[in-house]
């Protein structure tokens, strides 16, 4: 049975425009999924990246077009200049670690609940309200964004590092147990073709 590491950061609009597909390429291959929320700017830091605030103009009006075009592509709505973004990334990113750990939920529709809170529904996802209504919203017991914050921060920090062993450099990425990785939503057919046996 494969497994895959995913690797995003929860302000991602590239990992919103993933929708549920991960979730049905696993499936699909009886694969399972580590959810691995990082801390997107430390990733681009440390591999050479450029922050979107420091790109040229011609980069970020590349950006907005090709977030036009993939989220007509998938049928999803976008906001392109979103009332919350850049925000926190953090608070999301630790209520899913915790979520993770204690199960018992929808940890798939709790990510792209985070994500879409972003990217089509103008919500702060730095907030506590918002973070613990979508744990509710998701089946988790929304205590678990203030009572496992430590171990969700000390988590944050290890997803890091093993994004930077595994040779990630963005997000979405994702990487199967094999090394093979994945960047990009758009490369999502090709991580279901491997998984497939066809490349």
């Amino acid at each position: 049975m494969a497994h895959i590491d995913y690797y995003f950061s929860t302000i991602s609009p590239f990992a919103y425009l993933a929708g549920s597909r991960l979730e049905e390429i696993a499936q699909r291959h009886g694969a399972t999924i580590t959810y691995k929320p990082v801390d997107i700017g430390a990733l681009l830091a440390r591999t050479g990246g450029t922050a979107l605030a420091d790109r040229h103009d011609s980069r970020k009006e590349y950006r907005l077009q090709e977030l036009r075009r993939q989220a007509a592509k998938a049928g999803m709505p976008i906001n392109l200049r979103p009332m919350f973004f850049p925000t926190n990334a953090a608070p999301a990113a630790y209520a899913i670690i915790a979520a993770q750990a204690k199960g018992n939920g929808d940890l798939g529709g709790l990510v792209q609940g985070v994500l879409r809170a972003c990217w089509a529904e103008d919500r702060n996802i730095a907030e506590d309200e918002v973070v613990t209504d979508l744990l509710k919203a998701h089946g988790f017991d929304p205590g678990i964004a203030f009572s496992a914050m430590l171990m969700g921060a000390e988590t944050y920090g290890r997803n890091l590092e093993d994004a930077l062993g595994a040779g990630v450099f963005g997000s979405p990425f994702y990487v199967v147990d094999t090394g093979e990785r994945f960047w990009g939503q758009d490369r999502l057919d090709d991580l279901d073709l491997y998984l497939a046996g066809k490349l």
